[in-house]
């Protein structure tokens, strides 16, 4: 049996950091996540490994991910926080992670500032160059048409910088027109270095959980037709997912879009890309 790798988990902890996104009125996604909440879905669907993604903008967060993964041999990577914004700040805290294991990445919650090209700023590109003379990938979780016009800036500006594109950059499932977003994809792929993720594929009609099998093929489709399975790398966006049916829903949907391809292909979306982007150690098979 191959392995799988689940390139896209959170897990938080409302009294050990600040989660400024999250309210009351978020529900079910207000409270405390730790392994053990998704560690049973993991067992039945069989994920071997999981790279733990920042949820807030904060140090706190990050303490927290290490911590959780000092007693979780499935977490295989951990994709942090540094004040991009801050080149100084940032020079130091990133010096730091890279003295630790696990660490194999850096996020900032783009999709949460008013600017949707807080990316090209001055001082945020001066902390990209930062990460990019590191060889640190980076995660650009975009949910707008102007974050993935970011990318390909950032592309130009930083040709080296690895960069992975979180959930398709949010495309317009449940809508007949997928533009720009499917033009703006093409382009962000041109660039080699460029990945993305099979993750947070939610209807964008309303409900996230009015999403089918039908209305997310075509993006699928469209991702694999330009990113090819070398570039794409699964993940279950958990628990982001409880809004959208669930774990299982979302790897049984998954399971079906990939049904198609052959086992390569499947093992490359499923563990091989997280890998080689991540630099991830071999998943433990059991």
């Amino acid at each position: 049996m191959s392995d799988i790798i689940d390139a896209h988990q959170h897990v938080w902890d409302l009294g050990r950091a600040e989660y400024s996104w999250l309210s009351p009125d978020d529900g079910i996604l207000y409270r405390n996540f730790e392994m053990h909440d998704i560690a049973p879905e993991f067992a039945s669907t069989g994920v071997t490994g999981t790279v733990l993604v920042q949820s807030a903008d904060n140090d706190d967060d990050t303490e927290h991910m290490f911590k959780v993964a000092e007693t979780q041999p499935i977490v295989l990577g951990i994709v942090g926080y540094i004040p991009l914004h801050e080149p100084e700040r940032a020079a130091a805290r990133l010096a730091e992670l890279a003295q630790r294991p696990l660490f194999c990445g850096v996020r900032n919650l783009i999709h949460d500032r008013p600017d949707p090209r807080w990316l090209q700023r001055r001082d945020v590109d001066e902390g990209l160059g930062l990460v990019e003379r590191a060889g640190v990938p980076f995660d650009v979780v975009g949910v707008l048409p102007e974050h993935l016009e970011a990318v390909l800036a950032i592309s130009e500006r930083h040709p080296d910088l690895d960069i992975v594109i979180d959930h398709l950059n949010k495309p317009p499932i449940g809508h007949a027109d997928h533009e720009p977003w499917a033009s703006l994809m093409t382009q962000v792929a041109a660039n080699p270095r460029v990945r993305a993720k099979v993750s947070g594929l939610y209807a964008a009609t309303g409900d996230p959980a009015a999403w089918t099998l039908e209305s997310i093929r075509p993006v699928f489709d469209h991702a694999l037709e330009v990113f090819g399975p070398d570039r794409l790398m699964y993940g279950g966006d958990w628990p982001v997912s409880l809004i959208a049916g669930g774990y299982s829903r979302i790897w049984a949907g998954i399971g079906d879009l990939l049904g198609g391809l052959g086992a390569a292909d499947r093992d490359r979306i499923l563990a091989g890309t997280a890998r080689s982007f991540y630099s991830l150690p071999e998943a433990e098979i059991k």
